[in-house]
C-alpha cells in the first residue's frame, strides 16, 4: 500500500525554457493549495545527488513568474547516467524525508525521472519543457510557443534588410533532432524554403528554385533546422554562394535568443494547468506517468512511453509549406 504524498520535490533539468518559472510557481501552490510541503532542488539531477535542497520563498515565484530561464537552475547530469549516481539521489531524497518528485524538462530530463521511479518506486510525474517541442504525447512543451514566436519576431527584421537589398538569407534556428521551430516558424514568417531533419530536401533543388524566382527581384529567406542532413546555414550557404556567386548572401544564426525571453502568455497558461494537474495527479496515487496537453484537455502518460516514442512530425504543415513558399 502506497503511502500518502506529503513532501514534493520539484527540479527543472536540460535545456531551460520559457515557462519553466511558471510551472514551478504552479507547483508551489497546488502544494499549498492541498497542504503539501514542495522543496526545490538546484541545478537538476546535479543538485539531486549533491543535496542541492532549497524553500521555495512566495515573492522569488511571483517575481520570476515573467522570467525567462528558470529560478532553480539547471544543468546536464552525466553522474545521474550512472546507477551509483541515481542511488545517491535517492538516498538524498529519502533523508530530506521527500516521497514525491516532480521533473520539468525534456526527453533526457524525462527519461532520468523514469528511471528514478523504476528502479527505486519512488512517486515521479513529469511535466514537458523544451522549445523543440519534440515529446510524444503532448500537442505543446513548455517554451515552444514562446521560442517560435521569438523566431518569427526575429525573421519579421531580416526581411525588412532582405528586401532593402534585395539579399538571399540562411537563418539556422535549433532543432538538432526535429523541425518543429523551423516548420512552423516558416510558414508564420513566410519563408522561401524550409530545411528540416525530418525531410531530406536536396540543396541543388533549392538552389534551382532560387533561380527561378529571379533573385534580382525577389529577396528570399530560407529557415534551416541546425540538425538538417546537409548541414547547417553557414555550410548551406557556403554551396550556393559557390552555384550563384553573383548573388548577395546571408547568414544569420539565432543560437540561444530563442531560448530567453518573457514567456508567452500561452506558456505561461500551459505550465499552470500542468504543474497542478502533476501534484493532483500524485495525490491521487498516480506515478510514472507524464502530463501532456491533448486537444486542449490535459492527461497523463506513461513516461516510459513517452520517451521511448518520437513523436509524429506534421507533414500535412510541411506540404502546406511548399504550397505556400514563395
Amino acid at each position: 500500500m502506497k503511502h500518502p504524498i506529503k513532501h514534493i520535490g520539484l527540479l527543472t533539468s536540460g535545456g531551460d525554457a520559457p515557462g519553466m518559472n511558471a510551472a514551478i510557481r504552479a507547483v508551489a501552490c497546488a502544494g499549498k493549495h492541498y497542504d503539501i510541503a514542495v522543496t526545490g532542488i538546484k541545478a537538476g539531477y546535479q543538485g539531486l545527488i549533491n543535496g542541492w535542497f532549497t524553500p521555495l520563498e512566495d515573492h522569488a515565484l511571483m517575481h520570476n513568474l515573467c522570467r525567462g530561464g528558470t529560478l532553480l537552475k539547471s544543468s546536464r547530469c552525466q553522474a545521474f547516467h550512472t546507477s551509483n549516481g541515481r542511488r545517491q539521489a535517492w538516498e538524498n531524497l529519502n533523508q530530506a524525508g521527500i516521497d514525491a518528485l516532480i521533473v520539468i524538462g525534456g526527453d533526457g530530463s524525462l527519461t532520468g525521472a523514469a528511471l528514478l521511479e523504476e528502479e527505486y518506486a519512488i512517486a515521479v510525474m513529469g511535466i514537458p519543457a523544451t522549445i523543440d517541442n519534440d515529446i510524444f504525447g503532448t500537442d505543446a512543451c513548455i517554451g515552444y510557443d514562446t521560442a517560435i514566436n521569438t523566431v518569427v519576431d526575429a525573421i519579421d527584421k531580416i526581411h525588412d534588410t532582405a528586401h532593402s537589398h534585395t539579399r538571399l538569407f540562411f537563418i539556422e534556428v535549433m532543432g538538432r533532432d526535429s523541425g518543429f521551430i523551423a516548420l512552423n516558424a516558416g510558414i508564420a514568417a513566410g519563408c522561401s524554403a524550409i530545411l528540416i531533419p525530418e525531410h531530406n530536401q536536396p540543396i541543388d533543388d533549392i538552389i534551382q528554385s532560387f533561380t527561378k524566382r529571379n533573385l534580382d527581384d525577389h529577396p528570399c529567406i530560407v529557415i534551416v533546422a541546425e540538425g538538417h542532413k546537409n548541414g547547417g546555414a553557414a555550410e548551406l550557404a557556403s554551396i550556393t554562394t559557390q552555384q550563384l556567386p553573383d548573388h548577395d548572401i546571408r547568414v544569420t544564426i539565432l543560437g540561444h535568443i530563442q531560448r530567453g525571453g518573457s514567456p508567452s502568455c500561452a506558456d505561461r497558461v500551459l505550465a499552470g494547468r500542468l504543474g497542478i494537474y502533476a501534484v493532483e495527479q500524485l495525490l491521487s496515487g498516480a506515478s510514472g506517468m507524464m502530463a501532456a496537453v491533448q486537444h486542449h484537455q490535459i492527461r497523463s502518460l506513461p513516461l516510459m512511453e513517452t520517451v521511448r516514442t518520437k513523436p509524429t512530425f506534421q507533414n500535412d504543415l510541411f506540404r502546406l509549406s511548399n504550397i505556400l513558399a514563395m
